[in-house]
Parts: structure tokens; sequence; C-alpha cells
């Protein structure tokens, strides 16, 4: 029993030394605080990068569509006499070449509102379609008296603040039809 009782005595001894036990505990809580701090940190750094990807993403879709929308106030873009060039098929982009595109007007006037503008304007232009056929769905049924001329406008626009290589981009296309009376209506 002596040795049984002389072995529970040493581990008691060695169970109730604590010498360098809240070194231990102390050095592992500062492991799992400096990694929780590091998580943090990258986080909200990913988080940051996002945020501004999105608001460029954002702001250059709203400078695509202002491209469009000033285009489309200005009627005189759409003056085929004065304004479009031939172009070959091959040379357009490639979702526009089954389009029956004939033509291109590649500096339209963009007409903002006063006090609007533009730090880096969108780059659009406009395409004209040999279809003259109605637009579906507009509820035309009697178009004797009305001849119809198919536009594209075609707009990138880019971040206004981010003026770097890889800066975002945001393409809009818009269809347009043009409505011209003929002659023979009679007025």
């Amino acid at each position: 029993m002596k040795g049984g009782q002389k072995m529970t005595t040493t581990m008691g001894r060695l169970l109730r030394d604590q010498s360098g036990t809240v070194l231990v505990i102390a050095i592992l809580l500062l492991v799992v605080l400096t990694l929780i701090g590091l998580a943090t940190t990258f986080s909200s750094t990913v988080e940051t990068k996002l945020a501004g990807n999105k608001r460029g993403a954002t702001e250059a879709f709203y400078v695509a569509d202002g491209g469009v929308q000033a285009v489309m106030n200005d009627i005189s873009n759409f003056d085929l006499t004065a304004n479009f060039v031939a172009v070959r098929t091959d040379s357009l982009p490639s979702k526009l070449k089954n389009e029956g595109i004939d033509s291109k007007f590649s500096s339209p006037s963009l007409s903002l509102p006063s006090g609007v503008s533009f730090e880096d304007a969108p780059l659009v232009t406009v395409y004209h379609s040999v279809d003259s056929s109605a637009p579906r769905g507009l509820g035309f049924s009697a178009t004797g008296n009305i001849e119809f001329e198919h536009f594209v406008i075609d707009s990138i626009g880019k971040d206004q603040r981010d003026s770097s290589f890889n800066s975002p981009t945001c393409q809009i296309r818009e269809r347009a039809v043009k409505l011209v009376p003929t002659s023979q209506g009679g007025n």
C-alpha cells in the first residue's frame, strides 16, 4: 500500500503544481484573439472592395443609360441623310450581325439637361436597321399612313471615379422606332 500511496501523492503534487499553466493558457488565448482579428481585418477589406466594385458598376450602368436617354432626346440623332454612314456587316458587334444593320452614326449629340454633365462621356453609337415593319405589341393596326425606321442605340458607360485600366463598364443596347408620316396620308 505504501507504493500506491506514494504514487498518489506524487500525482497529486504534479496536479497541484501549476507553474507555467497560466502562461500556456494566455498564449492560446492570444493566438485565438489574433486569428479573430486577422479574420475580421481580411473580411472588412474584402467587403470594402466589393462595395467599391458595386458602386462603380452601378455608376457605369447609369452613365450608359444616361447616354441612351441623351441620344433619344435629340431627334437629329436619327437623321439618316445627315449623320449615318454605311457599315459592313462583318465590322458590327456579333450580337448585331443578324439585325439587318445598314448604317451607323458614331458621334451622336448627347442632349443633357442644364447642369448635368459627364466626367467621362459614354461611348454611344446609333445603328440603323433595314427593318421597316410595325413594332410588335404597340397596337398599330392602321399603318398605311406611317413608315417605321428601326434603330439600335448602343451605349457603353464607365465608372466616373475610377480611371484605372480595369474600371467597371456597362453596355446598354436599346431599340428605338421612329414613326414617319407618309405623303399618302392626305394631310
